[in-house]
């Protein structure tokens, strides 16, 4: 399942086209737009096979979805698959697809992407129909939306050294954009730091002790949080995965597999990465986690096992179809400025009675709550255990229950290092608050594509009513596209997430050359 916040009240999800109740069109339907404050959906209607695939947003506020599935049962084949959904408050917008026209350059299963300072996305992957991937089927490259003439690659997929030498285990690789330009980069026991303007690696220290990081041992990964106090220097943390071999037969695997309780951090300045990984335990451990950034700069951890891997049908001793079991059903709350030893809790968190396996996700919401949703480790729709999961959940942080400062007077757009003023309502007591400006991201398989926090620079007034704001220093500290702006007090309660685009909200620039270089090559094969 993959999912994304388009707006204040609604979310897009996409899921695998499987035999779902739900039909549009006359047949199946496997993509809605769903109300965050009904909780009723709609179906949408894109045409190819959306299954593994990934999504970011453009600077104008679409949201592009690329890569998939061949067909099945019906549609489209997903493989190259570009799909554009623009929100609208009138609920008749739908995805937009031409699959003929405009599509990836290559086949893309489980890629991964990131938006770009020029409003443009890059998608990172590699092809192949194996539980694993391997030598045979593996497309490690590159490419551009919209196509770029770069590096001497005019309109074509680029290749990617790195996504061979992490083989087998690299699908669904960790990509996070850092303020200095270039991209962190996670696969299997890897990192590098990739310069997408030179087509630079630059290898970093492996994962610690030896754990995996992306499916089907799929750790959690999070950028925290850039502030002006820490100079916006870029730490990233990625806790769960396994550290099994990816080099035998899932025969070998069982759904008891261990699992890892590794929480590894890495500050990325020189300094940071000749220091190394910080290590730490999670309360339990877990494959296919989701971390999710809260806006108290807390991070929600949440979903997945505590044995087996991702994936359905390859293992011996399965649950049913479900290649993991023993599911995490508490959650836990993670600070990263708390002292080392105290980060993790669990106290007063209730724990789920639904098992959050694979193909479930999650993400925060704008009224700052985090909504749960899927799991279905099997072929196709089922009832045995394990089975398909179309119930939401909504997890309430702690600060749910204080009372909320509220706020009016956000612009449409906000561009960088302008300012603007908020027109504040503080609770009683209160007499300090920060903005905190997050990207929700899209996520799918406990990657959460472009997640970010950055908390702005603010004045409060001395009458406690105005705050005056400024923007993002840069498009690299926060790349052009939407996102929801939490006042937070000093303990931490926020107030509902209002969206805005970062950014002057324009479309990507488009490089005609490029474009014509592509079109010329939309002969390319596809199975």
């Amino acid at each position: 399942m993959q999912l994304a916040v388009v707006s204040e009240t609604t979310a897009v999800i996409f899921d695998k086209v499987y035999h779902n109740p739900l039909t549009v069109g006359g047949h199946v339907a496997w993509s809605v737009e769903l109300n965050l404050n009904t909780q009723t959906v709609r179906a949408l209607n894109p045409l190819s096979n959306t299954w593994c695939a990934t999504g970011s947003f453009l600077g104008n506020g679409t949201l592009l979805s690329s890569g998939g599935n061949p067909v099945v049962i019906t549609g489209q084949n997903g493989l190259q698959g570009i799909r554009l959904f623009t929100p609208c408050s009138t609920g008749t917008c739908d995805i937009f697809e031409d699959p003929a026209r405009v599509h990836l350059t290559s086949n893309r299963w489980y890629p991964a992407s990131v938006i770009l300072p020029e409003w443009s996305i890059h998608t990172y992957s590699q092809f192949t129909f194996s539980f694993i991937n391997g030598a045979s089927g593996n497309n490690p490259s590159y490419e551009f939306y919209p196509p770029k003439n770069i590096n001497g690659f005019n309109g074509v997929k680029i290749p990617s050294k790195f996504l061979v030498d992490t083989l087998n285990s690299n699908h669904f690789p960790i990509l996070i954009y850092l303020p200095d330009g270039t991209i962190f980069v996670a696969a299997n026991q890897a990192a590098m730091i990739f310069n997408w303007r030179t087509n630079t690696e630059t290898r970093l220290p492996g994962i610690p002790n030896g754990v995996r990081v992306s499916s089907p041992f799929s750790a959690g990964a999070v950028l925290l949080p850039l502030t002006p106090e820490n100079n916006y220097t870029p730490e990233v943390m990625i806790c769960g995965g396994s550290a099994v071999s990816d080099s035998v037969s899932p025969t070998t695997f069982t759904a008891q597999t261990p699992t890892s309780a590794q929480c590894s951090r890495l500050v990325l300045t020189t300094a940071g990465i000749a220091a190394g990984w910080k290590v730490e335990s999670m309360p339990q451990p877990r494959v296919m986690p989701e971390l999710v950034q809260l806006p108290d700069m807390r991070i929600l951890i949440v979903n997945g096992a505590t044995t087996g891997v991702a994936g359905y049908g390859n293992v011996q001793n399965r649950i049913g179809q479900s290649n993991a079991d023993n599911p995490a059903f508490t959650p836990v709350i993670y600070d990263p400025s708390a002292a080392a030893g105290s980060r993790f809790s669990s106290a007063g968190l209730p724990a789920s009675p639904i098992a959050r396996l694979y193909h479930s996700t999650a993400t925060l919401t704008p009224n700052g709550t985090v909504m749960v949703a899927g799991s279905n480790p099997n072929d196709d729709v089922t009832t045995t255990k394990y089975a398909t999961e179309y119930r939401l959940e909504f997890f309430s942080p702690p600060y749910m229950t204080q009372p909320r400062p509220t706020y009016t007077g956000l612009p449409a757009t906000v561009n960088y290092n302008t300012k603007f003023n908020l027109t504040v309502t503080l609770p009683t007591g209160v007499t300090s608050v920060t903005v905190n400006l997050i990207d929700l991201g899209f996520a799918t398989h406990g990657v959460h594509m472009d997640q970010r926090l950055v908390k702005l620079v603010s004045t409060l007034s001395a009458d406690r009513k105005t705050l005056t704001v400024t923007g993002p220093p840069s498009s690299k500290h926060y790349p052009p596209g939407p996102a929801y702006l939490y006042v937070v007090t000093s303990a931490g309660v926020p107030s509902f997430g209002h969206k805005t685009l970062i950014g002057t909200g324009a479309s990507p620039p488009v490089d005609q050359g490029a474009i014509s270089k592509y079109v010329l090559n939309l002969n390319i094969p596809r199975v």
